[in-house]
């Protein structure tokens, strides 16, 4: 009998297996379909859950054999499209109308292969590199190729990434619109297509996307887009820092285009007006994603790694957009996820909460719950679960953010209480060097006005008692030179070192804090010895301890002349230093009403002229300090340093002391200009010198009379 003909070696022997285990996953759906879906087998959704609970799912889950093929592109489109990549991405254009050109060629070259390109994972860099750069008749046009075929391109690995940028740069056009239409394109539209608004393409997703959007929420790729399409509709800010943590992974590739136009910090920081059509559209896709959910999934999804954020996302808007009133309804997310009210001891829904405050991923959504919950919703929850647990929550590495959260809320008397709690287990988090809760209790006293003298003696102790050593030990500064670094490698080490970091912000917290907190940081400061003040002002981290200490509002003369003082006869020094640099140009803001000590650090500075020139941050140091202006024209400099000089007058242009006003040269030349063309005398400002020689014009006859 013949031997079976087959190839010899490892890797075909890899192959042969991993070929078997496609036809067998394949073989095998993965995903629950309901009645209305392809095909009768019914399976659940693997959570990292009890297996034995039974889960139903929203809407139908597309199986992979489902999902249509566009096609691939041929070595010659590759190539083409791989060169344009390159080209946007080095944006080396002569202007922005031969970028345009050319994007328009690109487009003209991607026709009918728009669904090939975002599917290919060499060429889907280059069309979100478009995206960002197009028009909004080109992102109108690309829109439209994409409709109908949105719910198979969000769940696609690289044409996911290309529907999150088509929707982040679509979003500003809808509020354009709003306000006016835009302005006509020269482009020519599709043939046998018409123009439609960017508002009726985003519904018009919605409407694609509905009835599958339980599925989406806990898929890897979908799930993404999905939040992006949720903040897009409820017209929060697109690029804040919350919303940027639960749209996109830290993993993401960041892809742009050098150079291009992009919206001001404050635009993307906005919130922006949406129609009433979007508020629609959000509700309804609010109540279809939880609308085949009951506590139990909604729980299990809690703790779902993709999931959360979509769930997360949910509760915000929820609390945020519906108020007091939708937070205790019977169909509202939060009262299917927490169905007890209130839920006290030994309840399901009291269980739940004390299990997502250590889980990582679950806590995350309790944060959520904790920030924007209504008020009478987070004192319940807060007098049930939370006020007698305070104390062992900070303790927790993972629990110790959702107490962060909770002190953020809590009323004067509450938070008083807390602070005793806390303060019992202080010791133990600064030994751990988990002090972002004691920072952000600080925070709070300061703003609730709450006693801190107990927490001012905890840290105190903590850190080893009063003098120099406690501040030392809170910024962790090192006096051993014994094996010096490079400055990139030095950075690198302190960039590592969470502990110092974190001790830094606890004291930068304590010296804004008024009171004993200040009191304590700032005894610790003027302690300290030349030497070690020198180090703490070149560290990278403990420096930013000494600016704050300088420059914070209330601070003390006193304070501040004693320890500026202690910086004479290093001033140069410090300027040369990249980081100690900054110390000695926050100098000239804390010595505001201290005039001889501006004058002092000036002379420093123009000892070393020659050398501070040499240096990038002597230089900066030079420029901050007006050092010319110094040099050149003493009288004006300290003029400017009691903060009594007009910024128009100067010593070429003096103000007279009858209090009327002196024009300009350039104004009085421009009169004489206009009184010569017109005929007219040409009136000419007399000459005022300075000095002994100074002359005034006279109140009476208008005329020059001698300076008394």
């Amino acid at each position: 009998m013949p031997k079976e003909n087959k190839k010899r070696g490892r890797r075909e022997e890899k192959k042969r297996k991993r070929d078997e285990n496609e036809v067998h996953e394949r073989a095998s759906p993965k995903r629950q379909r309901s009645e209305e879906g392809v095909g009768g087998d019914d399976v659940e959704i693997i959570l990292d859950v009890d297996p034995s609970l039974n889960y139903q799912e929203s809407g139908p889950a597309p199986l992979s054999e489902d999902t249509p093929f566009y096609g691939l592109l041929d070595e010659e489109e590759q190539t083409y499209f791989k060169r344009a990549d390159t080209l946007l991405e080095l944006n080396q254009f002569a202007d922005d109308e031969e970028r345009s050109l050319f994007l328009a060629n690109v487009y003209r070259e991607a026709g009918g292969k728009e669904l090939k390109v975002v599917c290919s994972q060499s060429c889907s860099r280059l069309m979100e590199r478009l995206i960002r750069l197009s028009t909004a008749e080109q992102l109108k046009s690309l829109f439209q190729k994409f409709t109908g075929h949105f719910l198979h391109l969000v769940q696609h690995r690289f044409a996911s990434h290309c529907c999150e940028a088509l929707f982040l740069q679509a979003a500003p056009i809808v509020t354009q619109e709003l306000i006016g239409p835009l302005a006509e394109s020269t482009e020519p539209v599709d043939e046998g297509g018409l123009s439609m608004s960017m508002e009726d393409l985003f519904l018009s997703v919605v409407k694609e996307l509905e009835g599958n959007l339980g599925y989406l929420m806990t898929d890897n790729f979908a799930s993404h887009t999905l939040r992006v399409l949720l903040i897009v509709l409820s017209g929060q800010p697109l690029r804040s820092t919350a919303t940027r943590s639960l749209l996109q992974s830290k993993k993401k590739e960041k892809i742009d285009v050098t150079g291009r136009r992009t919206e001001s910090k404050g635009e993307e920081m906005a919130y922006r007006t949406v129609p009433e059509s979007f508020q629609v559209a959000l509700d309804e896709m609010i109540l279809g994603t939880v609308a085949g959910l009951d506590t139990t999934y909604l729980q299990a999804l809690a703790t779902h790694p993709t999931g959360n954020p979509v769930l997360q996302l949910l509760i915000e808007l929820e609390f945020s957009r519906s108020g007091k009133s939708k937070a205790r309804e019977e169909n509202s997310l939060f009262r299917r996820l927490l169905p007890d009210d209130p839920p006290v001891e030994d309840t399901q829904s009291a269980s739940f909460v004390k299990g997502l405050l250590y889980d990582p991923v679950g806590s995350r959504l309790l944060e959520t719950i904790v920030q924007f919950a209504p008020g009478k919703v987070f004192k319940t929850l807060y007098k049930s679960l939370f006020r007698d647990n305070i104390g062992n929550l900070v303790r927790n590495d993972i629990a110790g953010f959702v107490a962060g959260r909770i002190l953020e809320r809590l009323s004067h008397d509450d938070l008083q209480y807390a602070v005793g709690q806390i303060c019992q287990h202080a010791s133990l988090l600064i030994e751990r060097q988990r002090t972002s809760v004691i920072k952000t209790m600080i925070e709070r006293c300061q703003v609730r006005e709450v006693d801190m003298h107990a927490i001012a003696d905890t840290i105190t102790t903590a850190y080893g008692g009063n003098g120099a050593s406690m501040l030392v030990n809170m910024v962790r500064l090192s006096k051993d030179d014994s094996q010096p670094m490079a400055p990139e490698r030095k950075s690198q080490v302190e960039a590592q070192d969470a502990g110092k970091l974190h001790g830094s912000l606890l004291a930068q917290s304590m010296v804004l804090a008024s009171g004993p907190l200040r009191d304590t940081i700032c005894n610790s400061i003027t302690a300290m010895d030349t030497s070690t003040l020198l180090l703490m002002a070149k560290d990278r981290t403990a420096t930013h301890v000494l600016q704050v200490a300088l420059t914070c509002e209330g601070q003390t003369k006193a304070f501040r002349r004693k320890t500026i003082q202690q910086f004479f006869g290093h001033i140069p020094e410090l300027a040369f230093d990249a980081i100690a640099s900054h110390v000695v140009d926050v100098l000239w803001t804390s010595t505001e009403d201290l005039l001889f000590i501006r004058e002092r650090v000036a002379e420093d500075l123009l000892q070393n002229e020659a050398t501070l020139r040499e240096s990038y941050s002597g230089r900066a140091v030079w420029r901050n300090w007006m050092m010319d202006l110094y040099k050149r024209r003493r009288v004006d400099w300290i003029s400017n340093a009691k903060g009594t000089q007009d910024a128009k007058v100067t010593h070429a242009n003096p103000k007279p002391r009858d209090g009327t006003v002196v024009k300009s040269g350039i104004e009085l030349a421009r009169e004489r200009f206009a009184a010569t063309k017109a005929g007219k005398p040409a009136r000419r400002r007399p000459r005022l010198g300075t000095g002994a020689n100074g002359v005034l014009p006279s109140a009476r006859s208008g005329g020059i009379s001698a300076k008394v």
